[in-house]
């Protein structure tokens, strides 16, 4: 009896170890990973930035390139960088276009077919809030009034937070031109971000609502 306690208690241990090293697995070791894809994105986002501002430079008519339609935005490569004055001057993150399992373990991603930067409409984010560098890991903090700010080549987009609510995962409506309505007609220039809530579960989302409410040059680095 007392050998199958003994037994049993040591599986359980052993058990418990497993567990311990999975979650600091998808705890920390996924967060290498991203942070390995984040630095790899930034690079190439601040070479396509540099060569985007030598274009606007060199160009005779400056204001008909800004006012140019950007190029499409290629899925799982980064076009924009995140920002959040609430988190301190250390967060930034570059944002993907896509979010399939693999464009979210880079970082925040983009819904395609969403707004882009400024645009009207409905622009919207998503990002993991455990696991994988955990970009929007305190998305619950933010309240209305604090500005969230999307950094382009040009330009920087203030965006300022007006609500937040928790809906079931297939409440796609959130990711309509107009969030939660999908049947009217946009004309504000929106920004949603979305993650998992609560933390280290999927049950629900948590999103966040902002809206745009100044843009400003940008400051000439990533």
């Amino acid at each position: 009896m007392r050998s199958a306690i003994r037994v049993l208690a040591e599986l359980t241990v052993t058990a418990g170890l497993i567990l311990a090293l999975l979650v600091a697995h998808l705890v920390w070791g996924t967060g290498d990973y991203t942070r390995r894809q984040q630095k790899s994105l930034s690079n190439e986002l601040e070479q396509q930035w540099q060569a985007t501002r030598s274009r606007l430079a060199t160009s005779r008519d400056r204001q008909t390139t800004r006012s140019a339609n950007p190029a499409p935005r290629a899925i799982g490569h980064a076009f924009a960088v995140i920002r959040v004055p609430r988190f301190g001057p250390s967060y930034r993150y570059a944002i993907v276009e896509g979010v399939t399992a693999s464009d979210l373990r880079k970082g925040p991603g983009h819904y395609p077919g969403t707004a882009g930067p400024g645009e009207v409409g409905n622009m919207v984010i998503s990002g993991h809030r455990t696991t994988y560098g955990a970009p929007f890991n305190r998305n619950g903090e933010l309240s209305r009034g604090d500005q969230i700010l999307i950094d382009t080549a040009t330009t920087t987009y203030a965006y300022t937070v007006t609500g937040r609510t928790v809906v079931r995962p297939d409440a796609i409506q959130v990711t309509a031109p107009v969030p939660l309505h999908p049947d009217s007609r946009p004309r504000r220039r929106l920004l949603t971000l979305t993650t998992c809530h609560p933390k280290f579960s999927a049950a629900y989302r948590l999103i966040v609502f902002a809206e745009l409410k100044a843009t400003y040059p940008a400051n000439g680095s990533l």
